[in-house]
Protein backbone atom coordinates (compact mmCIF):
# COMPACT_ATOMS: atom_id res chain seq x y z
CA UNK A 1 0.00 0.00 0.00
CA UNK A 2 1.78 3.22 -0.72
CA UNK A 3 1.17 6.58 0.50
CA UNK A 4 -1.50 7.94 -0.64
CA UNK A 5 -3.40 4.48 -0.35
CA UNK A 6 -2.85 4.81 3.10
CA UNK A 7 -4.07 8.51 3.44
CA UNK A 8 -7.55 7.05 1.68
CA UNK A 9 -7.54 4.88 4.12
CA UNK A 10 -6.01 5.69 7.51
CA UNK A 11 -5.59 9.62 7.49
CA UNK A 12 -8.93 11.63 8.12
CA UNK A 13 -8.61 14.52 5.13
CA UNK A 14 -12.73 14.90 4.71
CA UNK A 15 -12.02 18.81 5.65
CA UNK A 16 -10.15 19.23 2.27
CA UNK A 17 -11.56 18.84 -0.68
CA UNK A 18 -9.01 17.21 -2.10
CA UNK A 19 -4.87 16.45 -0.83
CA UNK A 20 -2.49 17.47 -3.56
CA UNK A 21 -1.66 14.66 -5.67
CA UNK A 22 2.29 15.21 -4.32
CA UNK A 23 4.11 13.02 -2.17
CA UNK A 24 6.77 15.02 -0.44
CA UNK A 25 9.91 12.82 0.67
CA UNK A 26 11.83 15.80 1.18
CA UNK A 27 12.59 19.72 1.00
CA UNK A 28 15.37 22.14 0.42
CA UNK A 29 14.87 25.98 0.48
CA UNK A 30 12.30 27.13 -2.17
CA UNK A 31 12.31 23.27 -3.45
CA UNK A 32 9.77 20.48 -2.82
CA UNK A 33 11.17 16.96 -4.13
CA UNK A 34 8.51 14.42 -4.60
CA UNK A 35 8.80 10.61 -4.66
CA UNK A 36 8.21 10.30 -7.86
CA UNK A 37 11.53 12.13 -8.47
CA UNK A 38 9.76 15.52 -9.59
CA UNK A 39 11.05 18.96 -8.03
CA UNK A 40 8.69 21.59 -7.45
CA UNK A 41 9.18 25.26 -6.47
CA UNK A 42 7.38 25.81 -3.69
CA UNK A 43 5.27 29.55 -3.70
CA UNK A 44 3.47 28.42 -0.74
CA UNK A 45 5.46 27.70 1.73
CA UNK A 46 3.45 24.77 4.00
CA UNK A 47 0.80 27.75 4.39
CA UNK A 48 3.16 30.21 5.37
CA UNK A 49 5.09 28.53 7.57
CA UNK A 50 9.22 27.86 6.40
CA UNK A 51 9.62 31.55 5.68
CA UNK A 52 13.58 30.63 5.90
CA UNK A 53 13.33 28.04 3.74
CA UNK A 54 12.74 24.56 3.88
CA UNK A 55 15.22 22.19 6.47
CA UNK A 56 17.74 25.65 6.55
CA UNK A 57 21.00 24.07 8.06
CA UNK A 58 21.11 26.25 10.85
CA UNK A 59 18.09 25.83 11.98
CA UNK A 60 17.76 21.49 11.38
CA UNK A 61 21.74 21.98 13.70
CA UNK A 62 19.88 24.14 15.90
CA UNK A 63 16.97 21.13 16.51
CA UNK A 64 18.93 18.37 16.12
CA UNK A 65 21.65 19.94 19.37
CA UNK A 66 19.07 20.61 21.42
CA UNK A 67 17.74 17.20 20.70
CA UNK A 68 20.53 15.55 21.84
CA UNK A 69 20.27 17.46 25.16
CA UNK A 70 16.71 17.49 26.58
CA UNK A 71 13.62 16.76 24.14
CA UNK A 72 10.41 17.73 27.06
CA UNK A 73 10.72 19.12 30.91
CA UNK A 74 7.67 20.74 31.18
CA UNK A 75 8.34 24.25 31.00
CA UNK A 76 5.62 26.23 33.38
CA UNK A 77 7.04 23.31 35.99
CA UNK A 78 10.70 23.32 35.60
CA UNK A 79 13.16 26.20 33.99
CA UNK A 80 14.27 25.86 30.66
CA UNK A 81 17.21 28.10 29.66
CA UNK A 82 15.68 27.91 25.70
CA UNK A 83 12.64 28.55 26.85
CA UNK A 84 13.53 31.85 28.66
CA UNK A 85 16.18 32.86 25.99
CA UNK A 86 13.28 32.75 22.99
CA UNK A 87 11.22 34.95 25.41
CA UNK A 88 13.92 37.49 26.22
CA UNK A 89 14.11 37.69 22.22
CA UNK A 90 10.66 38.40 21.63
CA UNK A 91 10.49 40.55 23.95
CA UNK A 92 13.19 42.45 22.06
CA UNK A 93 11.81 42.23 18.79
CA UNK A 94 8.37 42.59 19.09
CA UNK A 95 6.85 46.44 19.04
CA UNK A 96 6.28 48.63 22.06
CA UNK A 97 5.35 47.26 25.88
CA UNK A 98 5.12 43.42 25.07
CA UNK A 99 7.39 41.61 27.14
CA UNK A 100 5.66 38.27 28.53
CA UNK A 101 5.36 35.44 26.32
CA UNK A 102 3.05 32.78 26.79
CA UNK A 103 3.90 29.27 24.65
CA UNK A 104 1.72 26.78 23.07
CA UNK A 105 1.58 24.78 20.21
CA UNK A 106 -0.45 26.36 17.31
CA UNK A 107 -2.17 29.84 16.35
CA UNK A 108 -5.53 28.87 17.35
CA UNK A 109 -3.93 27.91 21.16
CA UNK A 110 -1.64 31.39 21.32
CA UNK A 111 -5.15 33.11 19.88
CA UNK A 112 -7.37 30.87 22.70
CA UNK A 113 -4.95 32.16 25.38
CA UNK A 114 -5.08 35.66 24.25
CA UNK A 115 -8.76 36.09 24.43
CA UNK A 116 -8.40 34.34 27.82
CA UNK A 117 -5.96 36.69 29.13
CA UNK A 118 -7.76 40.10 27.58
CA UNK A 119 -11.31 39.03 29.40
CA UNK A 120 -9.15 38.57 32.92
CA UNK A 121 -6.99 41.56 32.71
CA UNK A 122 -10.40 43.54 31.22
CA UNK A 123 -12.89 41.90 33.38
CA UNK A 124 -14.93 42.34 30.30
CA UNK A 125 -16.31 39.31 28.46
CA UNK A 126 -17.26 40.73 24.67
CA UNK A 127 -15.31 40.46 22.12
CA UNK A 128 -14.93 42.06 18.23
CA UNK A 129 -13.44 40.64 14.77
CA UNK A 130 -14.25 41.35 11.76
CA UNK A 131 -15.91 39.66 8.45
CA UNK A 132 -14.19 37.43 6.68
CA UNK A 133 -11.22 36.97 9.48
CA UNK A 134 -10.06 33.63 9.56
CA UNK A 135 -8.40 33.24 13.96
CA UNK A 136 -8.35 29.34 13.58
CA UNK A 137 -10.44 26.30 13.89
CA UNK A 138 -10.94 25.45 18.09
CA UNK A 139 -13.81 26.78 19.71
CA UNK A 140 -13.25 30.17 20.25
CA UNK A 141 -10.99 30.82 17.67
CA UNK A 142 -13.81 29.84 15.12
CA UNK A 143 -16.32 32.04 16.87
CA UNK A 144 -14.51 34.69 16.29
CA UNK A 145 -13.81 33.88 12.53
CA UNK A 146 -16.28 35.73 9.91
CA UNK A 147 -16.44 33.12 7.62
CA UNK A 148 -19.46 30.77 7.22
CA UNK A 149 -17.72 28.32 5.40
CA UNK A 150 -15.49 27.67 8.29
CA UNK A 151 -18.11 27.65 10.47
CA UNK A 152 -20.68 25.69 8.78
CA UNK A 153 -22.49 22.72 11.14
CA UNK A 154 -20.01 23.59 14.34
CA UNK A 155 -22.56 25.73 16.06
CA UNK A 156 -23.65 27.13 18.22
CA UNK A 157 -20.79 29.13 19.09
CA UNK A 158 -19.07 31.49 21.65
CA UNK A 159 -21.57 34.25 22.45
CA UNK A 160 -20.30 37.89 22.97
CA UNK A 161 -18.71 37.60 19.90
CA UNK A 162 -19.53 41.12 17.31
CA UNK A 163 -17.94 41.57 13.67
CA UNK A 164 -16.90 44.93 12.23
CA UNK A 165 -16.95 45.29 8.31
CA UNK A 166 -13.62 43.73 6.78
CA UNK A 167 -11.68 46.77 5.01
CA UNK A 168 -11.22 45.00 1.90
CA UNK A 169 -11.50 48.27 -0.55
CA UNK A 170 -11.52 45.75 -3.72
CA UNK A 171 -15.28 45.00 -2.53
CA UNK A 172 -15.87 47.39 -0.60
CA UNK A 173 -19.00 46.22 2.48
CA UNK A 174 -20.09 49.68 2.68
CA UNK A 175 -20.15 50.05 -0.99
CA UNK A 176 -17.71 53.19 -1.22
CA UNK A 177 -14.77 53.73 -3.38
CA UNK A 178 -10.86 53.89 -1.19
CA UNK A 179 -10.40 57.59 -2.30
CA UNK A 180 -13.40 58.89 -1.19
CA UNK A 181 -14.76 56.96 2.29
CA UNK A 182 -12.65 58.35 4.88
CA UNK A 183 -11.85 55.39 6.62
CA UNK A 184 -15.77 54.71 7.15
CA UNK A 185 -14.64 50.88 8.01
CA UNK A 186 -12.50 51.83 10.60
CA UNK A 187 -15.02 54.58 11.92
CA UNK A 188 -18.02 51.21 12.18
CA UNK A 189 -16.65 49.60 14.53
CA UNK A 190 -17.12 52.51 16.99
CA UNK A 191 -20.98 51.65 15.60
CA UNK A 192 -20.39 48.02 16.26
CA UNK A 193 -19.49 48.63 20.06
CA UNK A 194 -22.75 51.18 20.21
CA UNK A 195 -25.45 48.81 18.54
CA UNK A 196 -24.16 45.09 18.86
CA UNK A 197 -22.45 45.02 22.04
CA UNK A 198 -23.21 45.53 25.53
CA UNK A 199 -20.40 47.80 26.16
CA UNK A 200 -18.63 45.08 27.88
CA UNK A 201 -15.86 44.46 25.56
CA UNK A 202 -12.27 43.23 26.13
CA UNK A 203 -10.77 42.85 22.94
CA UNK A 204 -10.77 43.83 19.18
CA UNK A 205 -8.81 41.36 17.80
CA UNK A 206 -7.03 41.74 14.01
CA UNK A 207 -5.20 40.24 11.03
CA UNK A 208 -2.54 43.24 9.41
CA UNK A 209 -3.15 41.42 6.26
CA UNK A 210 -6.75 39.20 6.33
CA UNK A 211 -4.97 35.89 5.11
CA UNK A 212 -7.84 33.28 4.41
CA UNK A 213 -10.21 36.24 3.37
CA UNK A 214 -7.51 36.46 0.31
CA UNK A 215 -3.98 38.40 1.65
CA UNK A 216 -5.90 41.76 1.96
CA UNK A 217 -3.84 44.41 3.87
CA UNK A 218 -5.37 46.79 6.19
CA UNK A 219 -5.57 50.19 4.35
CA UNK A 220 -3.02 52.73 5.44
CA UNK A 221 -4.62 54.74 8.68
CA UNK A 222 -7.26 52.17 9.08
CA UNK A 223 -5.66 50.51 12.67
CA UNK A 224 -4.43 53.91 13.66
CA UNK A 225 -8.25 55.16 13.51
CA UNK A 226 -9.51 52.06 15.18
CA UNK A 227 -6.93 52.57 18.07
CA UNK A 228 -8.10 55.36 18.60
CA UNK A 229 -11.70 54.25 18.82
CA UNK A 230 -10.68 51.20 21.23
CA UNK A 231 -8.87 53.68 23.93
CA UNK A 232 -11.77 55.75 24.23
CA UNK A 233 -13.79 52.34 25.33
CA UNK A 234 -10.63 50.81 27.08
CA UNK A 235 -10.74 47.70 24.67
CA UNK A 236 -7.42 45.99 24.05
CA UNK A 237 -6.23 45.62 20.59
CA UNK A 238 -4.99 42.01 20.11
CA UNK A 239 -2.83 41.60 16.76
CA UNK A 240 -3.25 38.21 15.39
CA UNK A 241 0.32 37.69 13.55
CA UNK A 242 0.28 34.35 13.17
CA UNK A 243 0.04 34.13 9.44
CA UNK A 244 2.15 37.28 9.01
CA UNK A 245 4.58 38.18 11.43
CA UNK A 246 8.66 36.45 10.80
CA UNK A 247 9.32 38.92 7.94
CA UNK A 248 6.61 37.55 5.55
CA UNK A 249 5.37 40.65 4.52
CA UNK A 250 9.05 42.64 4.39
CA UNK A 251 8.67 43.76 7.79
CA UNK A 252 9.71 40.99 11.36
CA UNK A 253 6.01 42.15 12.14
CA UNK A 254 3.09 43.48 10.09
CA UNK A 255 1.74 45.71 12.55
CA UNK A 256 5.20 47.70 11.93
CA UNK A 257 3.55 48.66 8.37
CA UNK A 258 1.29 50.81 10.52
CA UNK A 259 3.14 53.82 12.53
CA UNK A 260 2.29 54.38 15.26
CA UNK A 261 0.21 51.52 16.48
CA UNK A 262 0.95 49.19 19.48
CA UNK A 263 -0.08 46.11 19.90
CA UNK A 264 -1.91 45.31 23.46
CA UNK A 265 -1.23 42.09 22.73
CA UNK A 266 0.65 39.91 19.60
CA UNK A 267 -0.78 35.99 18.94
CA UNK A 268 2.34 34.36 16.93
CA UNK A 269 2.67 31.02 15.18
CA UNK A 270 3.02 29.52 11.81
CA UNK A 271 6.72 31.44 10.77
CA UNK A 272 8.28 31.55 14.38
CA UNK A 273 9.93 27.71 14.37
CA UNK A 274 10.31 27.76 10.27
CA UNK A 275 8.27 24.56 10.64
CA UNK A 276 8.68 23.09 14.31
CA UNK A 277 5.41 23.49 16.19
CA UNK A 278 5.24 26.39 17.82
CA UNK A 279 2.70 29.21 19.09
CA UNK A 280 3.10 32.29 21.09
CA UNK A 281 1.06 35.18 22.69
CA UNK A 282 2.86 38.05 24.02
CA UNK A 283 1.72 41.06 26.51
CA UNK A 284 3.01 43.94 28.52
CA UNK A 285 4.31 42.83 31.96
CA UNK A 286 1.01 44.54 33.77
CA UNK A 287 -1.28 42.50 31.45
CA UNK A 288 0.58 39.19 31.36
CA UNK A 289 0.45 38.95 35.14
CA UNK A 290 -3.16 39.25 36.01
CA UNK A 291 -3.47 35.45 35.15
CA UNK A 292 -3.63 33.59 38.78
CA UNK A 293 -1.75 30.36 39.46
CA UNK A 294 -3.50 27.79 37.48
CA UNK A 295 -5.57 29.15 35.14
CA UNK A 296 -3.60 28.88 32.11
CA UNK A 297 -0.76 26.09 31.03
CA UNK A 298 -0.43 23.87 28.01
CA UNK A 299 1.83 20.64 28.64
CA UNK A 300 3.79 20.78 25.53
CA UNK A 301 3.96 24.37 25.35
CA UNK A 302 7.76 25.89 25.57
CA UNK A 303 9.48 22.55 24.02
CA UNK A 304 12.83 22.81 23.98
CA UNK A 305 13.30 21.79 20.40
CA UNK A 306 10.81 23.99 18.87
CA UNK A 307 12.55 26.69 20.74
CA UNK A 308 15.41 26.65 20.14
CA UNK A 309 14.32 25.99 16.51
CA UNK A 310 12.66 29.22 16.70
CA UNK A 311 15.62 31.50 18.15
CA UNK A 312 17.76 29.88 15.11
CA UNK A 313 15.18 30.69 12.58
CA UNK A 314 14.89 34.29 14.71
CA UNK A 315 18.87 35.08 14.03
CA UNK A 316 18.59 33.14 10.04
CA UNK A 317 16.12 35.86 9.19
CA UNK A 318 17.65 38.92 10.91
CA UNK A 319 21.36 38.04 10.03
CA UNK A 320 20.58 36.87 6.06
CA UNK A 321 18.79 39.84 5.77
CA UNK A 322 15.48 37.55 5.21
CA UNK A 323 13.09 40.71 5.40
CA UNK A 324 14.77 43.24 3.70
CA UNK A 325 14.86 40.31 0.76
CA UNK A 326 11.20 40.12 0.96
CA UNK A 327 10.26 43.87 1.10
CA UNK A 328 12.13 44.34 -2.25
CA UNK A 329 11.30 41.36 -4.27
CA UNK A 330 7.46 41.75 -2.72
CA UNK A 331 7.93 45.23 -4.20
CA UNK A 332 9.36 43.51 -7.45
CA UNK A 333 6.59 40.66 -7.91
CA UNK A 334 3.56 43.13 -7.59
CA UNK A 335 4.68 45.39 -10.31
CA UNK A 336 5.49 42.61 -12.32
CA UNK A 337 1.83 41.06 -11.15
CA UNK A 338 0.20 44.43 -12.00
CA UNK A 339 1.41 44.22 -15.83
CA UNK A 340 0.30 40.73 -16.08
CA UNK A 341 -2.90 42.25 -14.72
CA UNK A 342 -3.04 44.41 -18.06
CA UNK A 343 -2.43 40.95 -19.98
CA UNK A 344 -5.15 39.09 -18.29
CA UNK A 345 -9.17 39.73 -18.02
CA UNK A 346 -9.08 36.83 -15.65
CA UNK A 347 -7.37 39.38 -12.86
CA UNK A 348 -9.39 41.97 -10.99
CA UNK A 349 -7.04 42.71 -8.42
CA UNK A 350 -3.44 42.19 -7.27
CA UNK A 351 -2.46 42.96 -3.49
CA UNK A 352 -0.60 42.39 -0.68
CA UNK A 353 3.26 43.01 0.99
CA UNK A 354 6.40 41.60 1.03
CA UNK A 355 6.17 37.90 -0.04
CA UNK A 356 2.06 37.56 0.91
CA UNK A 357 0.60 38.01 -2.38
CA UNK A 358 -2.81 37.79 -3.34
CA UNK A 359 -3.94 37.79 -7.18
CA UNK A 360 -8.17 37.92 -6.67
CA UNK A 361 -9.52 36.10 -10.29
CA UNK A 362 -13.11 37.31 -11.67
CA UNK A 363 -14.66 36.12 -14.42
CA UNK A 364 -16.19 39.49 -15.27
CA UNK A 365 -14.31 42.72 -14.08
CA UNK A 366 -17.27 44.82 -13.52
CA UNK A 367 -19.24 42.60 -11.80
CA UNK A 368 -16.43 41.04 -10.18
CA UNK A 369 -17.87 37.80 -10.26
CA UNK A 370 -15.77 35.25 -8.25
CA UNK A 371 -13.88 33.05 -11.10
CA UNK A 372 -13.65 29.93 -8.30
CA UNK A 373 -13.61 27.15 -10.53
CA UNK A 374 -10.92 29.18 -12.92
CA UNK A 375 -8.51 29.53 -10.02
CA UNK A 376 -8.61 25.81 -9.25
CA UNK A 377 -7.91 25.38 -12.71
CA UNK A 378 -4.73 27.89 -12.52
CA UNK A 379 -3.27 25.95 -9.39
CA UNK A 380 -3.94 22.32 -10.80
CA UNK A 381 -1.89 24.04 -14.09
CA UNK A 382 0.87 25.65 -12.02
CA UNK A 383 1.03 21.80 -9.59
CA UNK A 384 1.66 19.87 -13.50
CA UNK A 385 4.01 22.73 -14.13
CA UNK A 386 6.33 22.27 -11.21
CA UNK A 387 5.26 25.37 -9.25
CA UNK A 388 3.21 24.88 -5.76
CA UNK A 389 0.53 28.02 -5.18
CA UNK A 390 -2.28 28.34 -2.62
CA UNK A 391 -6.02 29.15 -3.42
CA UNK A 392 -7.58 31.04 -0.78
CA UNK A 393 -10.41 34.18 -0.38
CA UNK A 394 -14.28 33.61 0.64
CA UNK A 395 -15.03 32.33 -3.02
CA UNK A 396 -11.90 30.51 -3.32
CA UNK A 397 -10.92 32.80 -6.35
CA UNK A 398 -7.83 34.03 -4.75
CA UNK A 399 -4.29 32.71 -5.80
CA UNK A 400 -1.74 33.01 -3.02
CA UNK A 401 1.47 33.76 -3.44
CA UNK A 402 3.77 32.99 -0.31
CA UNK A 403 7.32 31.71 -0.55
CA UNK A 404 9.93 30.82 1.53
CA UNK A 405 11.66 34.21 2.24
CA UNK A 406 14.96 33.03 0.39
CA UNK A 407 13.81 32.43 -3.16
CA UNK A 408 15.09 33.97 -6.00
CA UNK A 409 13.85 36.07 -8.46
CA UNK A 410 15.08 34.58 -11.43
CA UNK A 411 12.23 31.55 -9.38
CA UNK A 412 9.73 33.97 -8.66
CA UNK A 413 9.94 34.92 -12.08
CA UNK A 414 9.31 31.52 -13.11
CA UNK A 415 6.81 31.28 -10.71
CA UNK A 416 4.94 34.64 -12.06
CA UNK A 417 5.40 32.98 -15.97
CA UNK A 418 3.84 30.15 -14.77
CA UNK A 419 0.92 31.15 -13.76
CA UNK A 420 0.58 33.59 -16.89
CA UNK A 421 0.52 30.71 -18.56
CA UNK A 422 -2.23 28.77 -16.94
CA UNK A 423 -4.17 31.67 -16.90
CA UNK A 424 -4.24 31.91 -20.76
CA UNK A 425 -4.84 28.23 -20.60
CA UNK A 426 -7.96 29.35 -19.17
Amino acid sequence: MDTKEKYAQYVNTSFVKSVEPVVVERAAGAEVHAADGKTYLDCFAGIAVVNAGHVHPRIAEAAKAQIDQLIHAASYIYYVPTVADLAETLARITPGALQKSFFCNSGAEAIEGALRLAKIATGKREIIALQMAFHGRTYATLSITGNKARKTRGGPYMPGVAFAPAPYCYRCPLKLQPESCGLACADAVEDVIKYQTSDDVAAFIVEPVLGEAGLIPLPDGYLARVQEILKRHGILLLVDEVQTGFGRTGKLFAIEHHPGVEPDMMAMAKGIAAGFPLGAFIAPAALADNFLPGEHLSTFGGNPVSCAAALANIAVLQEEHLVEHAAELGNWALGELKQLQEKHVLIGDVRGQGLMIGIELVKDRTTKQPATAEAARVRAFCREAGVLIGVGGQDGNVLRLQPPLLITQEQLAHAINTISQALTAC
